[in-house]
């Protein structure tokens, strides 16, 4: 298989590409290096990329219309897996464009590419940031998203909805996955997890916001891509629902799925699992609530079981001890160089 990857200098993206190698694929990245945070990362994780023949990568922006083009024209991919974007809730506050420019702009980009070379099936990273100020939990795919509480929610919905036209105008069939605070080895340095270990081994203290009484549907970067890779082969077709649950478009081959295990975890207890991996006690600055972040998440599971048969299953102690041995081994040197 021949698989177009977005943002695979990216934490999931690398990730995502590094499973498509394992699994024998053809993979060409696309990655535009943007300094949102240490360039230096991202080239580390493209490096590792770099060493398996089966993998090119293109060093350009979304926002580049030609050059995107281009290289879908040339790709020639079964499946396109979009997962370039500007991340981050609190960014959009101070940078709103960068992410009208990457999010929007850029995957109008992609979209017009993909009608003039049109894939086997489309896969866009979404967010659980969509259902916005929701209070009914879990989760489901099925439920308003109209409501979200930050710019960068407003845009990966913006994206959806675009994906969602180009499905129906053009017969491109689509999946858009909106992921769960996911999490794991070369994490973004401006994830949660990545402050609370550098902060703790360095004796600083760690900036708990919502008084730690917010609660997250965490999900470990392995088994979210292992789940992405499954829905790829999972093509959505119109007027073929998997059952009552199915997000499918009633005009379009196109669904909204959920990623994550169902099962939430209080911020404190995530703190606990970051302290008894590290084995050191960390000095808490509990803080109000950060504008556009919301109290609780929960995904609904249901349709992605039906899908693929499983869920995502690491459990977050598991999970974070892996992150701070990748921490101690990889990611302290990256940070401090």
């Amino acid at each position: 298989m021949k698989a177009f990857v977005t943002g695979t200098a990216g934490f999931i993206g690398f990730h995502l590409a590094r499973h498509l190698l394992a699994l024998g694929h053809d993979v060409v990245g696309y990655d535009g290096f943007t300094d949102y945070y240490d360039p230096g990362l991202k080239r580390a994780r493209v490096a590792i990329l770099g060493e398996q023949s089966r993998f090119r990568q293109i060093e350009a922006m979304l926002e580049d219309a030609d050059t995107l083009g281009g290289a879908i024209d040339s790709a020639k991919a079964d499946i396109v897996f979009h997962l370039a974007a500007q991340a981050g809730v609190r960014y959009s506050l101070e940078h709103p464009q960068s992410y009208i420019q990457s999010n929007v702009v850029g995957t109008a980009n992609l979209l017009e590419a993909l009608r003039r070379t049109p894939p086997k099936h489309l896969v866009f990273a979404s967010t659980s940031s969509v259902y916005g100020g929701n209070t009914k939990m879990p989760f489901a795919e099925t439920d308003r998203a109209d409501a979200p509480a930050s710019l960068y929610a407003a845009t990966k919905k913006a994206g959806e909805a675009a994906i969602h036209s180009y499905a129906h105008l053009f017969g491109i069939p689509s999946t858009c996955v909106r992921f769960f605070t996911v999490y794991g080895p070369w994490g973004r340095p401006d994830m949660a997890l990545f402050k609370f270990t550098d902060a703790i081994l360095n004796g600083r203290p760690i900036d708990v916001y919502g008084h730690g009484r917010m609660r997250r549907d965490f999900t470990y970067v392995d088994d979210l891509v292992t789940a992405m890779i499954k829905l790829g082969a999972c093509i959505p077709k119109t007027g073929e629902p998997v059952g009552p649950s199915d997000s499918l478009s009633a005009i379009a081959p196109f669904r909204t799925v959920n990623i994550a295990g169902g099962r939430p975890t209080e911020l404190m207890d995530f703190i606990s699992a970051v302290e008894t991996a590290i084995g050191q006690r960390a000095s808490l600055n509990l803080m109000d609530m950060q504008p556009g972040d919301v109290v609780a998440t929960e995904s609904d599971t249901t349709l992605l079981q039906a899908l693929i048969g499983s869920v995502p299953q690491t459990d977050v102690p598991t999970g974070v001890a892996r992150f701070v041995e990748w921490y101690r081994e990889v990611g302290r040197h990256l940070a401090a160089s």
